[in-house]
């Protein structure tokens, strides 16, 4: 019996993610503390060639894009932060409109020596990237922003009637009381929505990311995030205004069964060299739910000339 115990117990560390080191990045990586901006980036840096720079959203962490970097690392300086508020950054009280986000990345790049980087981004993510393309534009040779909106750009007033998107509006301290120990279920279902197969967000993954947001300041800081959007679409609106569209090259993807076309169809209005993309067989969860074929239409598009 003992030894069918240990089996047992074999067994499930190679079937949960968690267990199994999903979430370990490849050999080479290392990861560093980094002041900037008056906060502190956790980042995660591997690889050699061109810089390309990792932007992740709400609900998960930097530790989602494992995958992408293990790919892009070949011939890339692969760059992975934790946004401020979130996994193991720094989680200040405050801060949290994009631009301050965007000046977060930038001194990211400064202290790594990093002029120039490609950016992918995801959901909350996009927002900082097209922040960061907006206010420096030199410094981003490509942009693929995946299945999330942008505040103040294109559709956005139709985007915020969508009622599954309630909680853009959900905060303050009452809220973060209601969620207090009870992280999983309020993450849950933002992983249960907005999944085309909630099944492919697996257990272990679950597991890693709500300890991760039960952390002290993580719902508030997530809260956060949320309330600076309309900060952040007078920020882009002026930006607009005053700049006009970017220009570097955009691939602008969608989950089939989220937001699909439409993410191209916001990006068209902030920017004037946009290709679409579809990533098939998903919803909002790209790396969750079809790891490969997001790899491999983002490492398309970097490798093509400029």
């Amino acid at each position: 019996m003992p030894r069918l115990f240990t089996l047992v117990l074999a067994l499930m560390a190679l079937a949960s993610p968690a267990l199994a080191g999903a979430f370990d990045f490849p050999t080479g990586f290392t990861t560093r503390e980094i002041a900037s901006n008056g906060t502190t980036i956790h980042v995660r840096v591997g690889g050699k060639g061109p810089a390309v720079l990792l932007l992740h959203g709400y609900g998960e962490t930097g530790d989602m894009w494992v995958a992408m970097a293990a790919d892009l690392a070949r011939d890339h300086t692969v760059v992975v932060p934790d946004l401020r508020g979130m996994g193991l950054s720094a989680k200040p009280a405050t801060g949290y409109s994009k631009v301050l986000q965007a000046a977060d990345m930038a001194g990211v790049l400064d202290t790594l020596k990093i002029q120039k980087a490609d950016v992918v981004a995801h959901d909350i993510g996009n927002m900082v990237a097209y922040a960061l393309s907006a206010r420096y534009p030199g410094r981003v040779t490509r942009l693929v922003l995946i299945d999330a909106p942008v505040p103040g750009i294109g559709p956005w007033e139709e985007v915020l009637k969508n009622p599954l998107l309630w909680h853009f509006r959900f905060g303050g301290p009452d809220m973060e009381r209601l969620v207090a120990g009870r992280e999983r279920i309020y993450l849950d279902r933002f992983w249960n929505e907005f999944s085309a197969t909630p099944a492919r967000f697996t257990e272990g993954a679950r597991v890693h990311y709500a300890k991760l947001y039960a952390q002290p300041g993580a719902m508030h800081a997530g809260f956060s995030q949320f309330a600076a959007f309309d900060q952040d679409a007078i920020d882009n609106r002026a930006f607009l205004a005053t700049n006009g569209l970017l220009h570097m090259p955009v691939l602008a993807l969608g989950g089939e069964k989220s937001f699909g076309p439409m993410m191209a169809t916001v990006m068209r209005a902030g920017a004037t060299n946009v290709t679409e993309g579809i990533v098939p067989d998903s919803g909002h969860w790209i790396m969750e739910e079809n790891p490969a074929a997001t790899v491999k239409l983002v490492r398309a598009f970097l490798d093509k000339p400029l």
